[in-house]
């Protein structure tokens, strides 16, 4: 069977059979494993010297710069990839992720940094049972969705010039409402592909990473909006 997209667009071929719960729970644990691995890469890195590297900005810009090369080797390279190679990519990702955001631990005190991830934990598991067990149609919203992002992105570049407080907070309250409704969205998405799909065993491994990407993303940035809306820096 070919799983399609919502448009009907063919996405890739598998073969096989899935138990949905089977394929959501790896998805999961991927993801949590991925959590994992950045937290504790950006706590190592942020209390040895590698923290003079991550705020070296041409070696920061450079980890950035292959972050994004690996999100699109993952989330292009579905049939190229085997299980094992798309593991260990996703693994370098988050662990590479860890390494850029050790800054961060150092701009932001230790109080801030724990009510950000209890109120980003709170916020992604509502909205991914809403997305899972939700019969509503979410996949309208991915256009708007994309085009919000976008948008955050380019008042984010402005706000790099202008400086304005006011506006970063918008940007803030804005990124956090954008990367909830994606959470629930990409949970939705997620479960209704699996739900189509019959695959073997090294074709359910790599959706399992796939699925797990796209969650760890929504969660990482929901983080990071909302610790720049209530986090307090040293």
């Amino acid at each position: 069977m070919n799983v399609m997209n919502r448009n009907g667009n063919l996405l890739y071929p598998v073969e096989g059979s899935i138990d949905l719960q089977a394929i959501m729970r790896q998805v999961y644990t991927w993801m949590v494993l991925g959590m994992l691995i950045t937290t504790v890469v950006a706590y190592f890195t942020a209390s040895t010297s590698l923290i003079n590297l991550a705020a070296n900005p041409i070696i920061l810009i450079i980890a950035v710069l292959a972050e994004f090369g690996l999100v699109l080797v993952i989330s292009r390279g579905f049939n190229r990839l085997s299980s094992g190679a798309a593991t260990m990519l996703f693994m370098l990702y988050a662990a590479l992720n860890g390494f850029t955001l050790s800054i961060v631990l150092l701009a932001f005190t230790s109080a801030s940094l724990f009510l950000a991830f209890a109120t980003t934990a709170a916020l992604f598991g509502v909205m991914s049972v809403i997305g899972y067990t939700t019969k509503l149609d979410l996949s309208k919203m991915g256009t708007y969705l994309m085009m919000a992002v976008i948008g955050l992105v380019i008042a984010m570049v402005v706000n790099m010039f202008v400086g304005s407080s006011p506006l970063d907070t918008i940007i803030s309250v804005a990124g956090v409402l954008i990367f909830t409704a994606l959470t629930a969205y990409d949970t939705q998405r997620i479960g209704r592909m699996a739900a189509q799909m019959n695959v073997n065993g090294d074709s359910e491994a790599k959706f399992g990473i796939f699925g797990a990407l796209k969650l760890y993303l929504d969660f990482i940035n929901m983080f990071l909006f909302v610790l720049r809306l209530t986090g307090r820096r040293r």
